[in-house]
């Protein structure tokens, strides 16, 4: 048997919550592996939705540009309810959003994770499969079955399972995995329609009882390619496939044996708004839901993300996205520590920040699937900013310092909000933050101030903190109020941008020298007064450095 050592982190599971975990350790300087039972990856379109958070992660990561070039916005829903055209839903977010909704194949946002991560050198081991895992005081002890079918022992410090919803990691660890199953089935299918309905927009068409219940359904998704949607239906009797998932009683997933496109087509036949010839179906298949979550996101050394710690229902394609900021979330922790800038305590907050996430989400879902989105009584416009997860924050958690400024500022744990009309000396055109953190996986701090005589002193203080991350790209950025003259970078002494159009000032609520401290993933760590900038750094570190 080879024996494997000196390696930082195992990844079991290469879908697109291992690949962003990977992605995430490999920019902090973190030795991991990657591995996969899997030999290839599946050419299934199914989790196709990607939020507007997430695009904003994958900028940070450098990945927002290869998205934008492959996949096709989603602009909104028609419905139909009996035959009845149902008012048109819009996805129209804010101005200061930098992204839309958009949808691609899940096979496409993998292929897309791989290339980055493979220019990041590393690869993944594919028909790798995770057996058994043991972990110590001291790192994690795996036997992994490789392509050859040899058997590897690996000797890791860490261990993440992001190996779905039927996960050895999970069940290794022992965590419970509480909740249900939805009695309906329902069939998949990647498919062309002939229709003249609005591009970019969803289709949701359904047929209710008399009782008010739905008993017809037919759900389709844009995809990238002329008329080509992800449609997905209700099973009827003769097609029902009853997975029960591994043995392990979870019924979620896929379960193969899928529908012939006569069978779609006249699901279509019955609910289309107009009739329509479908054709060119790639793939179909059966699937259940399930809805579950774990009673913790980890144990020791190991942790679970995605599928492996939570699953619900694909209404609002909420799954692949949370499962992706679960993996950004710990990937930075984990980097930390890791390389000695932070106690292992600070690993506890991972369970403290995300698993509520993951319960809200869990129970939106099911909500929305059983009752309607259009039964939320949440207001139309707070709703678009949840299922965007542009509302995700850790306010109160163990990482959140104390507020400052306005009560409805972005407060410590909230999403850092990008905003535009920042420039530069020799820029000629507007930038925006997010040009600003790009290319910084670490940890940013912002100083804002009317003027360079302002900042000098933070600057200093930023320097003497000792802030993670502080052999890459400057920690510091100086951000300068509109009514200061041009951008002096001598006299700053740091990267500095000027708000010309206000609008940081506007979004952050800012009436005088600020800072904030902008974490790897995006959420803001600390909000403070430029002349407490030392001591606000100091407390911040402290929450870093919780000893395990």
């Amino acid at each position: 048997m080879v024996r494997t050592h000196s390696l930082d982190v195992l990844v079991a599971g290469a879908g697109p919550v291992g690949l962003s975990a990977a992605i995430g350790l490999r920019q902090h300087g973190v030795r991991c592996r990657l591995v996969d039972r899997l030999p290839a990856r599946l050419p299934y379109a199914k989790a196709v939705g990607i939020q507007p958070r997430t695009l904003e992660i994958w900028d940070r990561m450098g990945l927002a540009g290869a998205f934008l070039e492959a996949a096709v916005p989603l602009r909104g829903q028609v419905g139909w309810v009996n035959g009845r055209e149902q008012p048109r839903l819009d996805l129209a977010l804010p101005p200061e959003v930098p992204y839309g909704f958009a949808a691609l194949p899940q096979y496409e946002t993998e292929r897309l994770l791989e290339s980055h991560l493979a220019g990041l050198g590393t690869a993944v081991e594919r028909g790798t499969e995770l057996l058994t895992f043991g972990q110590d005081r001291d790192g994690v002890t795996a036997l992994l079955c490789t392509a050859s079918g040899a058997e590897e022992e690996v000797r890791a410090g860490w261990l993440i399972g992001c190996d779905g919803a039927h996960s050895v990691v999970r069940k290794g660890l022992g965590l419970r995995f509480e909740g249900g199953a939805f009695p309906e089935e329902y069939m998949l299918a990647d498919v062309e329609a002939d229709w003249d309905l609005p591009a970019g927009y969803a289709v949701r068409s359904s047929h209710r009882a008399a009782d008010g219940s739905t008993d017809d359904l037919l759900v389709c998704v844009p995809l990238p390619g002329a008329g080509r949607y992800r449609m997905s239906m209700l099973v009827p009797p003769g097609l029902a496939a009853r997975p029960d998932g591994q043995g392990d009683g979870v019924a979620h997933g896929l379960a193969g044996g899928g529908p012939q496109l006569s069978d779609v087509q006249a699901v279509v036949d019955r609910l289309a708004p107009s009739p329509t010839v479908l054709g060119r179906m790639r793939w179909s298949s059966v699937f259940r839901i399930s809805h579950r979550i774990v009673d913790r996101y980890g144990d020791g050394r190991v942790f679970v993300a995605g599928d492996a710690a939570h699953i619900h229902p694909p209404t609002g394609a909420q799954g692949m996205n949370t499962g992706i900021q679960d993996a950004c979330n710990l990937a930075w922790k984990l980097a930390l520590v890791v390389r000695g800038e932070a106690g292992p305590g600070l690993l506890a907050s991972y369970d403290a920040e995300r698993r509520p996430v993951g319960e809200e989400v869990v129970g939106r879902t099911v909500r929305h699937a059983t009752r309607g989105i259009e039964a939320d009584p949440t207001d139309p416009r707070t709703l678009l900013l949840c299922e965007a997860q542009l509302l995700v924050g850790y306010r109160g958690g163990p990482l959140a310092g104390r507020p400052y400024g306005p009560a409805d500022a972005p407060q410590p744990g909230d999403r850092a909000p990008d905003c535009g009309g920042l420039t530069a000396p020799l820029a000629r055109y507007p930038l925006r933050l997010l040009d600003l953190l790009r290319g910084r996986p670490g940890h940013v701090v912002l100083l804002y101030a009317a003027g360079a005589e302002g900042l000098t002193g933070a600057a200093e203080a930023v320097a003497a903190a000792g802030m993670p991350d502080a052999g890459a790209r400057p920690v510091a950025v100086a951000v300068l109020a509109r009514e200061a003259g041009p951008v002096d970078p001598d006299a700053l002494g740091i990267p500095g941008f000027r708000d010309a159009a206000g609008e940081f000032a506007r979004l952050y609520r800012l009436d005088g020298p600020t800072g904030l401290v902008v974490r790897p993933d995006g959420q803001l760590g600390a909000r403070f007064p430029l002349a407490g900038t030392g001591a606000a750094l100091a407390d911040y570190l402290a929450a870093l450095s919780v000893p395990g």
